[in-house]
């Protein structure tokens, strides 16, 4: 048998019931309000979370190599496909005569 929750019901406090609720916390030392500088000095959550934006921005492609290749690769550690990008790169620059921005 499926169980609910019962909908969630929001009180909003009466005038006089509010204006105690904030008097209460502005006489609480530790609850006091942001400031004008603290609120300017904020930032949305999701622009600070995860790595940064790389500037040279990478395509996600759908390539198969053979598994001697991969098995190569993966058994250098952490970061293989970085080394294998690196390793194209370089292949790509000394074969169009010109440098690519993640060649090593």
């Amino acid at each position: 048998m499926l169980k609910t929750t019962p909908k969630r019901v929001i009180r909003v406090p009466a005038a006089s019931e509010n204006a105690r609720l904030v008097a209460a916390a502005k006489a609480d030392s530790d609850a006091q309000p942001l400031t004008t500088a603290q609120l300017k000095a904020m930032v949305p959550l999701k622009s600070v979370r995860g790595r940064p934006k790389s500037e040279g921005k990478k395509l996600l492609v759908s390539v198969r190599y053979s598994p001697e290749v991969i098995a190569y690769f993966r058994g250098t550690g952490e970061g293989w496909q970085a080394r294998m990008d690196g390793v194209l790169g370089e292949y790509v620059s000394k074969h169009s005569g010109r440098r690519t921005p993640n060649a090593n």
